[in-house]
């Protein structure tokens, strides 16, 4: 994944509010909407994540 790659090499990281929304960016174009259960209480991450997805629900991915 090049994107990813780049990121590495970024001077500055991005935040991670910016990262959870090329994730969810990159989510919602390649798969479309959430269609997983939302993570366990425990996941912090996993929730985080599946949160900003599932924020970007109805988005067209064209």
């Amino acid at each position: 994944m090049k994107a990813a790659d780049e990121v590495k090499k970024l001077s500055k990281q991005p935040s991670d509010q910016d990262m959870l929304e090329v994730y969810a960016l990159y989510k919602q174009v390649t798969v479309g909407d959430c269609n997983t259960e939302r993570p366990g209480f425990l996941d912090m991450t996993g929730k985080a994540k599946w949160d900003a997805w599932n924020g970007k629900k109805g988005t067209a991915n064209h």
